[in-house]
């Protein structure tokens, strides 16, 4: 495996490459995680891809410079720094990087050979996540909130007590709000990376057109991202999507499961 920097206008930025296949394949990790993640899958996607695994804004050892906002246009111009000549590529992307694959297989659908998605982000509209990262009062509310969590905390605590969020959820989310660092990277992670959502329509358009294979896995027992709106969004493209589920949670990057995501890219 090896490291890499390219400069991008302010930021370094840092990503890895691993195996010597023909087909190229770039992989999108999820919050909080970064590259190295996708490691597991060198012994069995080694022989038929190149891969290419970067660390996003504010993740892994990236040193970003820029301001709060990574536009789709931007990573796009990241990606061809790395494949100038816009050599075909399939995309892998597990939680918020499925959400930043999808955005990408609908915006350059003709550079796209197939998609895998892990437990993707993005297949419906979160809307605290819309409120605070796509609309600026929104984007002000949510930043007041990550420096003066008083009252977050103590709704999220009451919600417990009722039942309304469940005890998996509760530590999920004290997780990253319980430590001055964690709240502050989620708004900094969360504000930059904010725009690349895939409009869905626009998506199954793109899917359609350019007869994109793309290929869904999810956990059973994730009560994140929900097996139930992959589905959802799988019966407009059914001719091309497909959807599995297993018997696991929301972390399915795990060597585990490494199989399972492999052969999602064979069949």
């Amino acid at each position: 495996m090896e490291s890499h920097f390219i400069s991008w206008r302010s930021s370094i930025l840092h990503y890895k490459r691993f195996g010597q296949g023909v087909e190229w394949l770039f992989c999108f990790h999820g919050y909080g995680e970064e590259a190295n993640t996708f490691d597991m899958l060198e012994p069995m996607l080694k022989d038929r891809f190149t891969i290419f695994a970067l660390d996003m804004p504010f993740h892994g050892k990236t040193d970003w410079k820029e301001d709060l906002n990574f536009s789709t246009e931007d990573l796009i111009e990241v990606i061809n720094l790395v494949n100038p000549t816009q050599k075909p590529i399939s995309l892998l992307g597990y939680s918020m990087g499925g959400r930043i694959a999808l955005r990408l297989t609908e915006r350059i659908p003709q550079q796209i050979n197939r998609t895998v998605v892990v437990a993707p982000d993005g297949l419906h509209k979160n809307k605290w996540q819309w409120l605070s990262t796509q609309t600026q009062l929104g984007n002000q509310l949510f930043g007041y909130c990550m420096r003066r969590p008083f009252w977050m905390l103590r709704m999220i605590h009451f919600g417990r007590r009722l039942g309304i969020i469940d005890q998996r959820m509760f530590k999920f989310v004290l997780h990253y709000l319980n430590g001055e660092e964690q709240r502050a990277a989620l708004y900094r992670r969360w504000t930059t990376l904010g725009k690349l959502r895939p409009d869905l329509q626009a998506l199954q358009a793109s899917i359609k057109q350019f007869r994109i294979p793309v290929r869904m896995l999810f956990g059973k027992y994730d009560n994140v991202i929900l097996t139930k709106h992959g589905n959802l969004f799988r019966m407009h493209v059914k001719e091309f999507v497909t959807v599995k589920e297993i018997e696991a949670g929301h972390q399915l990057l795990k060597e585990k499961h490494a199989a399972t995501i492999a052969a999602l890219f064979i069949e």
